[in-house]
């Protein structure tokens, strides 16, 4: 356990990425709380024990009561909005869900005197980069209005570091992927876009088919090529960047993913061979704003952190996807059966 452990304030914790990194936190001693509004989150995804305050990351009030109530000394900033096709029919949804809140939420960190905060960033901010492996230093092009919404927090993070002194870990997540190994959460959000909740309610006939959206991609087999991690390496990256915040580390970006990528094809193939069968699937149109490929550079990250992943393994991300999703269909379905 670390000592003279921070508490830390977690928005958007009863997430998919932010359940898991309360999990991490708490494996490793670290005290929290979270505010999350629900809107696409599961209370009862949550470490029993762990305070919980149902509400709006961006309302002000709440955050300075939550901050000096617990005495939070670092926060981390998940709730936002996430789906790419999505935010460019919704342009200004995602500005507000993203942007907004996210100034609310600094404004409200800097007030309060918290120092310490890491943010929840993406590889979309690089847009279709002209090479597939990315670095924290490639110039920033994003091309879908949810990747300009997190690259203006970052903006104002590095601005916010430089007059107020608030120092901060943005994380650009590549593909996040995956289940908590033991059980404890995983993607449960309803309608999720994410390819591998996708595939594997496929796989397992809670869906007729799988759409492939875009096969006339410039990749090997045409498909969209992205770089798989698994969302419980990510969670311990959070913990690694509390821990460097904690020991007074500078401001810094650092992309999260494997330095690896695969295509749409390659994943559904590996869910076959994991599940055991074939799955069916169509092929449809390209999704607006969807880059051809990116993978990550992780240099930085492995030299900063001294980071060892320990699920990059793409049929161990399928297994743990498709038992999570296996053990979400017992619990809706009495009989224990699949529905």
């Amino acid at each position: 356990m670390p000592t003279d452990t921070p508490m830390i304030l977690v928005t958007g914790g009863a997430g998919y990425i932010g359940s898991h990194t309360v999990y991490a936190l708490n494996d490793a001693g670290w005290p929290v709380v979270v505010v999350d509004d629900l809107s696409t989150g599961r209370r009862e995804a949550l470490p029993a024990g762990v305070p919980f305050v149902h509400g709006s990351a961006g309302d002000p009030v709440l955050v300075g009561r939550v901050i000096a109530k617990f005495g939070v000394t670092t926060i981390l900033h998940f709730a936002g909005s996430i789906v790419a096709p999505e935010s460019v029919a919704r342009p200004l949804a995602y500005y507000g869900n993203n942007t907004v809140v996210s100034h609310a939420l600094i404004e409200s960190a800097i007030k309060a005197g918290v120092r310490q905060f890491v943010f929840s960033s993406t590889a979309a901010i690089y847009g279709n980069a002209e090479r597939m492996l990315v670095f924290e230093d490639d110039e920033a092009k994003p091309i879908n209005p949810y990747g300009c919404s997190k690259l203006m927090t970052e903006w104002m993070l590095r601005d916010a570091a430089v007059a107020h002194g608030l120092r901060h870990v943005a994380l650009r997540y590549f593909n996040v992927s995956g289940a908590d190994p033991g059980g404890r959460s995983g993607q449960s959000t309803p309608g999720a876009t994410h390819l591998l909740k996708a595939v594997c309610r496929t796989a397992l006939g809670l869906d007729p088919a799988l759409s492939i959206f875009g096969t006339d991609y410039p990749t090997p087999d045409g498909t969209c090529i992205r770089d798989y991690i698994h969302v419980s390496d990510l969670a311990d990256l959070h913990v690694l960047a509390c821990r460097y915040l904690h020991q007074g580390g500078a401001g810094v970006v650092l992309n999260c993913g494997y330095g690896h990528g695969h295509s749409v094809r390659e994943v559904i193939t590996a869910t076959e061979r994991v599940a055991g069968r074939r799955l069916s699937a169509c092929e449809a149109p390209r999704r607006t704003g969807d880059p051809v490929a990116l993978v990550a550079g992780t240099d930085r990250l492995r030299s900063l952190f001294g980071w060892q992943p320990r699920f990059d393994d793409l049929a161990t991300i399928v297994r743990h996807s498709l038992e999570w999703e296996e053990r979400l269909q017992r619990a809706v379905t009495p009989s224990g059966g699949l529905v």
